[in-house]
């Protein structure tokens, strides 16, 4: 019983094949809330299952989570869709949950680390659909200068994906950071695995930003006003808030 649990488990923390249904149901849904909402509650249903029914979790796991990590955190440097590298940099970030699982991190503990990991991917949900409001489509190269024509959303847009690609005083960073330290002992293929994912993400976060940001603008839009940027500010300042108790509780 409970290896079928966390088997399920793996719809939602993302273990390949079963992460699939989560990527296409992201990017079916165009409804900027919807994919919001999903980035929000996806991982949380995964850890309320093992919360409620998991009991000792299979020392093969977070091997599975891992190798599922690395497969998308390689698919995503080759993806030019901002939603789809959302939602693919979302499954890599997720799956990694597995090895803090296997580490000795409580599911409780667990979800407030869910919620860290996927309030950045909603704000870039968010953005993206910004892009698409203005220019039609949200692609890597399709634009490029946005940071002469809308500085405010580019400033905005750089911080998120700092947060995404974990940076400090992002949680992901110390989340990250204690993966690798607790594995080294233990089993270093594993901290390799994990700075090697860390690598991918902030080779992909690079893409991005070159892909969207540099080159001359060639482009007229609005700027995203005032009001929304110190909104972003807020959460983007209450994630490194989180951050700082995560640096006390993970390494």
């Amino acid at each position: 019983m409970s290896l079928a649990v966390y088997i399920f488990s793996g719809l939602f923390l993302p273990l390949f094949p079963l992460s699939m249904p989560f990527n296409v149901l992201y990017t079916r849904l165009r409804n900027p809330l919807l994919r919001s909402l999903i980035l929000l509650v996806w991982p949380q249903a995964g850890l309320a299952i093992i919360s409620a029914f998991g009991d000792r979790m299979p020392a093969w796991m977070p091997a599975w989570g891992l190798a599922t990590s690395l497969l998308y955190a390689v698919r995503v440097l080759a993806l030019r869709e901002v939603g789809l590298w959302t939602s693919f940099v979302g499954t890599s970030a997720w799956a990694l949950l597995w090895i803090l699982l296997g580490n000795g991190i409580t599911v409780q503990q667990l979800k407030l680390y869910g919620v860290a990991v996927s309030v950045p991917l909603v704000l870039m949900t968010l953005l993206a659909s910004g892009l698409e409001r203005r220019f039609g489509a949200a692609y890597l190269g399709l634009y490029g200068g946005l940071s002469e024509s809308i500085p405010r959303f580019t400033g905005v847009l750089v911080v998120v994906v700092l947060a995404i690609v974990a940076t400090p005083l992002f949680p992901t960073f110390f989340a990250m950071l204690s993966m690798i330290l607790r594995a080294i002992p233990k089993s270093p293929f594993v901290a390799i695995g994990v700075a090697a994912v860390w690598l991918l993400w902030s080779w992909a976060g690079a893409r991005l930003l070159q892909g969207l940001l540099v080159g001359d603008a060639n482009t007229v839009a609005p700027d995203i006003s005032q009001s929304a940027v110190w909104l972003y500010v807020i959460v983007l300042g209450g994630l490194m808030i989180i951050g700082v108790y995560w640096s006390e509780l993970m390494v």
